[in-house]
């Protein structure tokens, strides 16, 4: 594992404004959009029914005055309801997964596409990346936003790339061995997923050059990332965005680790009770809402992604001003509700990784047969630790159980399997079936 310092971190001065110039600049370009959104049918008619326009902008803090847009709104005007330019000024168009019914598109102008690898190459730089490196890139090349937009960023700041793309994981292994890259793009679970083909096939850490990795697209704990370091032998960052915003890129971390830096002069986000939609005080956690301050094919009013986390603008000993937003720990829309105890999937994998034996692969089945709701969490263990023996196994289900109860209060079914049992994914991983829902009154 390689340490680096901390100067020459700096992609983009902009990285580095003072705090009044990107408070300035913020309300500059809010009240730019809003003039911009008027296009938008959507935004004109919401615009005016709070009597708010473009000139009623003097300061960052007027976005409060402004609508909210969630993912309803964008299917509701599928496909391409919310374009603010012609049809003619597009050159790329993305979507989300669409697991849910259709997809939901987004577009980009050329302008868009530049400030995309600028915001990319930001995060990208802060956690190591180099012109001399190699960097292998297994997210999907698609309608997906993740593979494009990181490829860009890496072009960007001109190292080689391998567009590996997701899948056939037994290549993965044979290009991180032969072709020896330093850094590695992917979501988190699918790293682990390599690291597992690798161990299998004789290779360890020693036997590739791997520095650094760069996850995104899916939670991951704290304890995941120390899960994959330890067995990849690299540093790993965190990295956020959302295809509807703009796709990765909206924040990232530096070498600190401390938190992801925001790139407030492009996005001004909001941190607010997913419930009264008022402000959480600084370091609480709550809903994040993000408005674009710079997007021109589709620019968005606060914008409720549904992902919580809290937000810290204290300063950084990177240098850069922007204020950092910890990891997302769940999502308002993934959140179970279990006899009354909120819980999010995250909550099992930090438990989890505090077993010896256990790993982070795991599916949770929740189920109402009959007047309560019921909970099996299925653990894929270690090689080491699957045993034939039913003491053993009956005590690692016991420390599984008291871990899974410390972290959410909930005591649930647990059903151990063998290694790899589990469906494993070489995007986001499955971790909840909720088959509730096709239950009545589910």
């Amino acid at each position: 594992m390689t340490d680096f310092p901390f100067e020459n971190r700096i992609w983009d001065p902009a990285e580095t404004l003072a705090r009044d110039e990107l408070r300035a600049l913020q309300a500059e370009r809010l009240r730019e959009t809003v003039a911009r959104v008027a296009h938008v049918p959507f935004y004109r008619r919401a615009l005016a029914e709070r009597g708010v326009g473009a000139d009623d902008i003097r300061i960052a803090d007027d976005v409060r005055r402004l609508p909210f847009t969630t993912k309803e709104d964008l299917r509701q005007h599928y496909p391409l309801g919310f374009l603010a330019v012609p049809r003619e000024e597009l050159v790329r168009l993305h979507g989300s997964s669409g697991t849910t019914g259709k997809p939901t598109f987004v577009a980009y102008t050329a302008e868009d596409l530049e400030c995309w690898a600028n915001l990319c190459a930001r995060f990208l730089v802060a956690g190591g990346l180099r012109r001399e490196h190699m960097v292998q890139i297994a997210f999907g090349y698609g309608l997906f936003t993740g593979g494009f937009g990181l490829h860009q960023g890496v072009e960007l700041v001109g190292a080689s790339i391998i567009p590996a793309a997701s899948g056939n994981t037994p290549r993965q292994v044979m290009l991180l061995v032969d072709l020896r890259p330093e850094v590695l793009i992917c979501t988190p679970s699918y790293a682990l997923n390599i690291a597992e083909v690798a161990r299998a096939k004789g290779y360890g850490p020693d036997d590739i050059a791997l520095q650094f990795a760069h996850f995104g697209g899916e939670m991951w704990t704290e304890d995941m990332r120390h899960e994959i370091e330890r067995a990849l032998g690299i540093q790993a960052f965190n990295n956020y965005g959302l295809s509807e915003i703009i796709g990765p890129g909206v924040s990232g971390e530096c070498a600190a680790r401390g938190g992801m830096h925001i790139s407030e002069d492009h996005f001004l986000v909001e941190c607010l009770d997913p419930d009264t939609l008022e402000p959480v005080p600084e370091g609480e956690q709550g809903e994040l809402v993000i408005t674009t301050l710079t997007k021109q094919a589709m620019p968005l009013l606060r914008y409720r992604t549904r992902d919580i986390a809290a937000l810290d603008s204290a300063p950084c000993r990177c240098g850069r001003t922007g204020t950092r937003m910890s990891r997302v720990v769940g999502r308002t829309d993934d959140m179970l509700i279990i006899r009354g105890v909120n819980v999010f999937p995250s909550q099992i994998e930090e438990a989890l990784l505090r077993v010896d034996g256990a790993t982070p692969h795991y599916l949770i089945e929740v189920d109402r047969p009959g007047a309560m709701d019921e909970v099996k969490v299925k653990v894929e263990l270690r090689p080491e630790a699957f045993s034939d023996r039913m003491d053993e196994m009956q005590r690692l289900r016991d420390r599984i159980g008291r871990e899974i109860f410390t972290v959410t209060g909930l005591r649930v079914g647990l059903e151990l399997v063998e290694p790899q049992t589990l469906e494993r994914s070489a995007g986001k991983a499955l971790r909840v079936i909720d088959r509730r829902q096709n239950r009545p009154g589910g």
